[in-house]
């Protein structure tokens, strides 16, 4: 959403990820189809700071892909806490398990591999704090199935919902038609605090402050 240039310059005069970090972003440009979806330097700092404030028991994350953004969050987990991330590609499991203990915290994500949609309504926790980042479509649906399971005062993430700029064209395809539909329930929904952040593909944070 920035120039080049200006994003460059944001990244220089932000702290450096961990060599942890580097190496995955390193492997994923090297070995993924589509490296983009990584959630990169600075989301994934900006990720970090929020779970550092929080210091949440318990995360959800829904679509690992690689596992920087687990990672990232779960540095700022409280001593007791852990992240539950939910990855339903299978063949990246031995990957993202590599990765998990390179970074010496095996002991705290706790990786699902399957559907969203069937893992979450089994999760008997409740969350401080959610990371939505998985397929566009089922947005809402994973939105939906949270809410319950979400802490009163408690937040959701939601990513790439600006969509590349997409969602303020007139004419929109079914994908950023579903991201644009989301945005505008959460705008009207009165059970929360919202905020539509322009960083990288679009943040949205969502504090829930009603049942």
């Amino acid at each position: 959403m920035i120039s080049p240039e200006l994003q460059k310059y944001c990244e220089q005069h932000t702290s450096p990820p961990s060599e942890i970090l580097k190496y995955i972003e390193r492997q994923t440009h090297l070995h993924m189809l589509m490296p983009h979806m990584i959630s990169g330097h600075l989301q994934g700092q900006f990720l970090a700071f929020v779970s550092a404030m929080l210091k949440p028991k318990l995360v959800l994350e829904i679509g690992t892909f690689t596992g920087y953004a687990t990672i990232c969050l779960a540095e700022g987990l409280s001593p007791e806490g852990k992240i539950v991330t939910i990855e339903k590609n299978e063949e990246l499991q031995p990957k993202l398990l590599t990765y998990f203990s390179k970074a010496n915290l095996q002991h705290k994500i706790d990786l699902r591999i399957g559907l969203a949609a069937e893992i979450i309504p089994t999760l008997p926790y409740t969350f401080d704090l959610v990371f939505i980042d998985a397929d566009k479509k089922n947005n809402a649906l994973y939105y939906d199935l949270v809410w319950e399971k979400v802490a009163l005062g408690g937040f959701i993430l939601i990513d790439n919902v600006l969509w590349h700029g997409k969602v303020i064209e007139q004419k929109k395809d079914t994908e950023t038609q579903a991201i644009h539909d989301l945005n505008q329930k959460i705008q009207q929904d009165q059970r929360v605090k919202n905020l539509l952040l322009p960083l990288r593909d679009g943040l949205m944070l969502v504090q829930k402050i009603r049942p």
